[in-house]
């Protein structure tokens, strides 16, 4: 907090000085602060991506003198861990979790119950804190938690923003759960609509993204605002890897090194990558898998039944290690399967920028990413089942050590001039209505009014 200015009168500053010895005004100058409200199933110790980049946003916006309260679940994909504290505190972020603990996450189905048990305890925690909160946040984690949201307004008029990671139902039905004429689709387009028309902003992550919504959405196509994610680049740095302590423990340290990291999911394409490997079998480089999902036991199983002895897999890795699995390797791989494209965005090819590597993304034509990857000339893109044009850039990338670091410089310098966490929050603060630039001066005329406010309060004053 600033000091006390020389220039506002004896009376100001005693009455100032009182009010911070009094509990009761100190929370009162908390409550001054612009109260944001996050709620979002995933958040750290939880593995997602999703999760871990709300913490960062979370952190950047306390140190810039926001109030942000998080509703989160308990641990679903931690390592070791299966119970979070209810309550943390941390400097201007508070986080409570709900006390129910999840079960069968890695089931679609123990996924749906988790995900409408924490929308009822997130609905009964924002209902008795609407009014405490200037705006809530919401993600799509679960997928229909925006509905809460719309209730909320409804009777508290409290402004909501729709964060949508992944976009629903268009994700069920390019994934054949649900059909485009099903009951299920036709409704959830419905509420989206609803629920959309009434929020402050829509947060999607790409022009792809944005573009899917108002194709089928177009009265809200002003509400849309497009913010990438981002990487920390004073975190995650670029590293040899023959210094990286990772690479010389798993023992890729000394071949042309591939790695794929994050998410086997449904919505990736590994069959491209996995026909590249088998062009590929008898040349001097190696595959790294890091990580889980619907799709690692079938990779795994084909790497085996075919004898491809240049493939590893490794699980997930504790957060603390990500500035080293990132960096050991000489090119990174980025997919969306067929059909996805502005359905989902991977959050993977910012941290790979960070860490200064060269790129390959598989994607459709019309991809965001190949406008990104053009744009920082960091690595080159592949449409889905082009697996030979994938193995022959891989070769001409082994024979060119010096455009690999090229490509990895550019994409690096690319993402610390657009994706930091700085730049992010910036964007996202304009969209929700938060001025994250306060002076010093500023800040010192903010305590001055709130001291002049306790000046004309009979209740402080006798």
């Amino acid at each position: 907090m600033t000091n006390i200015s020389s220039s506002w009168s004896r009376k100001t500053k005693k009455v100032f000085s009182q009010a911070l010895q009094r509990k009761t005004y100190r929370k009162d100058i908390i409550a001054d602060k612009f109260q944001l409200l996050i709620i979002t199933q995933f958040y750290p110790p939880d593995y997602a991506a999703t999760g871990q980049l709300i913490q960062e946003l979370a952190n950047h916006l306390g140190e810039n003198n926001v109030q942000v309260n998080i509703f989160v679940g308990q641990p679903g994909y931690a390592f070791k861990q299966k119970q979070a504290p209810s309550i943390e505190v941390k400097e201007n972020v508070k986080i409570r979790r709900s006390k129910i603990t999840q079960v069968c996450s890695n089931r679609i189905r123990g996924k749906t119950i988790n995900g409408i048990i924490f929308t009822l305890r997130a609905a009964w925690y924002l209902f008795k804190n609407a009014r405490q909160n200037d705006t809530v946040l919401l993600t799509t984690a679960p997928p229909f938690i925006s509905i809460i949201g719309y209730l909320v307004n409804l009777f508290f008029k409290l402004d909501y923003v729709c964060l949508v990671y992944d976009l629903y139902p268009d994700a069920a039905v390019e994934l054949s759960v649900i059909s485009e004429n099903n009951l299920i689709t036709k409704l959830w387009n419905k509420i989206n609509t609803i629920v959309w028309q009434k929020s402050k902003k829509i947060v999607v992550l790409s022009e792809t993204m944005k573009q899917r919504i108002i194709d089928k959405h177009p009265t809200i196509s002003s509400k849309i605002a497009v913010i990438h994610n981002w990487a920390d680049a004073d975190w995650i740095k670029p590293l040899n890897k023959q210094q990286n302590w990772f690479a010389r423990q798993h023992g890729i340290d000394r071949k042309f090194t591939i790695l794929y990291s994050g998410n086997f999911g449904r919505c990736h394409d590994l069959d491209t990558v996995l026909g590249a490997i088998k062009l590929l079998k008898d040349e001097p480089v190696q595959f790294v898998f890091i990580g889980a999902g619907a799709k690692h036991e079938i990779c795994r199983q084909i790497v085996t039944n075919l004898n491809l002895n240049h493939c590893l897999f490794l699980p997930y890795q504790d957060r603390v290690n990500l500035p080293y699995s990132l960096t050991a390797c000489d090119l990174a791989l980025v997919t969306i399967a067929p059909g996805l494209e502005g359905v989902v965005a991977p959050s993977k090819v910012y941290g790979t920028m960070a860490a200064g590597k060269a790129i390959a993304a598989i994607c459709e034509p019309h991809s965001y990413l190949r406008k990104l990857i053009t744009d920082a000339q960091c690595g080159a893109y592949f449409n889905n089942n082009c697996s030979e044009d994938l193995a022959k850039f891989i070769m001409t990338l082994v024979s060119n050590p010096e455009l690999v670091v090229k490509m990895g410089d550019a994409g690096r310098n690319y993402m610390e001039k657009n994706f930091t966490p700085q730049i992010i929050a910036q964007q996202y603060c304009e969209v929700l209505d938060i001025n994250l630039n306060l002076k010093n001066a500023d800040i010192e005329k903010y305590y001055e009014a709130f001291a002049r406010k306790l000046l004309i309060s009979r209740s402080f004053i006798n």
